[in-house]
């Protein structure tokens, strides 16, 4: 969906659900332990709930028991774009959807967790939609 960061604010209104535009849209975020992901072991691809686009796959998921399903790594190169966050007087690096760009979470590295990159992609169940994969 090339343009899905073209639409207007209206237009996502319409198309997404109270909750997922204010976490989409508005940079919300859900609460821990509430989303439909975040203890998901479920073989398959995580896409964007507003455009469709392949961010993350399970192959990356990790058990972080942090309340949010959480990556090592992205699918690929230039599927999410990085955004500072100087919100609520932290210092976060805001993870986007390049394709459509909404809100998906935050990365973190350094935490110490036993994954290849050292870093933590704690993403918003609600701005993912799961697409299992058979076999």
């Amino acid at each position: 969906m090339k343009n899905a960061a073209l639409k207007s604010d209206e237009q996502w209104r319409q198309e997404l659900t109270p909750e997922e535009y204010q976490v989409l849209r508005q940079a919300g975020t859900e609460r821990p332990y509430t989303g439909e992901f975040w203890d998901t072991h479920t073989a398959g691809v995580y896409t964007c709930r507003a455009c469709g686009a392949e961010l993350f796959t399970s192959k990356e998921k990790f058990d972080s028991h942090c309340g949010w399903p959480s990556f090592w790594a992205p699918l690929a190169e230039g599927t999410v774009k990085y955004l500072h966050d100087r919100t609520l007087g932290m210092e976060r690096i805001e993870v986007r959807c390049a394709s459509c760009d909404s809100h998906l979470g935050h990365v973190f590295e350094g935490e110490g967790y036993d994954t290849p990159t050292d870093q933590r992609y704690c993403i918003n169940s609600i701005s993912l939609r799961l697409r299992p994969v058979e076999g």
